[in-house]
């Protein structure tokens, strides 16, 4: 078994102030990680609550286990993508549960891999959640053309320098592992502030070859069916794009529908089925930063179902 590394769950004090775990809470980590926010759900809901942690990769779940150990029972581990959230969830009697919670970045021993999470580390170009299935970076990257490729960089990276990227990708192929295609990249552009060159490019490709955005759509509206009424709902976002998703859906189900006269034939009205907790995004403050850089880019927002 791989060793973990020491994971620093990211705004832990704002999540849980967010959530209010009570003894005997129902609650669910749709990304278990590093099991930071796992462990503490669990401690704040003592002696009773339950908590039920999913995770898309395996080797989270094998890591995590060990230090769950004490709490027997009142823990659930399950290898699955949070985009199946509701048949896991409903197969193991988690319904009108007190809290989700979705920690959208990845875990320190993600980073430290040698699945190319973190290109600095070298290892191998794959990128995938769970490596049991599914295309890799490196598939990507050596088959897509460049004007796909550049396509995707733009989409998923928000990356201005993404033609230029991908002719420099092409050129380059066959691309070996992650710490070849950060010297590409690096060797195509000039670094910009403290981003390394090639930051950008390595999200779009993580985010396209999970399918990130959409399983985050899926999850959410699956999230809310699972909550009682009065149950919360936090989400942790680490860029623009995610972000985006969350903070539209929330608003647009924290409104009511009303039908107008010039309504089209059919339309239906509705109430509001979120209430708004974070108006405006939690982000962490200085200290936090300093004591965890990872957390810069951290934006937490919280509804409660109505």
């Amino acid at each position: 078994m791989t060793e973990m590394t020491q994971h620093v769950p990211v705004l832990l004090y704002q999540v849980l102030n967010g959530l209010d775990p009570q003894p005997g809470g129902r609650y669910i980590d749709c990304t278990l990680g590093g099991a930071g926010h796992t462990t503490a759900l669990l401690d704040r809901s003592a002696p009773h609550g339950s908590v039920l942690a999913l995770d898309a990769d395996p080797t989270a779940i094998e890591q995590a286990r060990p230090r769950l150990l004490s709490y027997g029972q009142r823990v659930s581990l399950v290898h699955s993508n949070f985009a199946q959230l509701e048949e896991v969830a409903r197969a193991r009697g988690f319904e009108n549960v007190d809290g989700v919670l979705l920690d959208l970045g990845l875990s320190s021993d993600q980073l430290a891999s040698e699945r190319g999470f973190g290109f600095q580390r070298g290892g191998t170009l794959d990128m995938r959640f769970d490596p049991t299935h599914g295309q890799t970076a490196a598939d990507v990257v050596n088959t897509l053309d460049a004007d796909a490729l550049a396509d995707l960089i733009f989409k998923y990276g928000e990356e201005p320098a993404s033609r230029r990227i991908a002719r420099a990708i092409a050129a380059a192929r066959p691309i070996r592992s992650a710490d070849h295609l950060a010297r590409v990249i690096a060797e195509a552009v000039r670094r910009r502030g403290r981003l390394h060159p090639a930051t950008l490019t390595f999200q779009a490709l993580r985010i396209a070859v999970n399918d990130e955005l959409g399983a985050l759509l899926k999850v959410l509206p699956q999230a809310i069916s699972l909550l009682r009424p009065g149950g919360r709902l936090a989400v942790i976002a680490f860029h623009s794009l995610e972000d985006r998703i969350v903070k539209e859906f929330f608003r647009r189900e924290s409104r009511a529908v009303t039908v107008q006269p010039d309504s089209p034939p059919g339309s239906i009205g509705r109430e509001p089925t979120l209430r708004l907790i974070t108006p405006k995004p939690i982000v962490p403050n200085k200290e936090e930063v300093v004591r965890n850089p990872r957390a810069r880019s951290a934006k937490l927002r919280i509804v409660e179902k109505r």
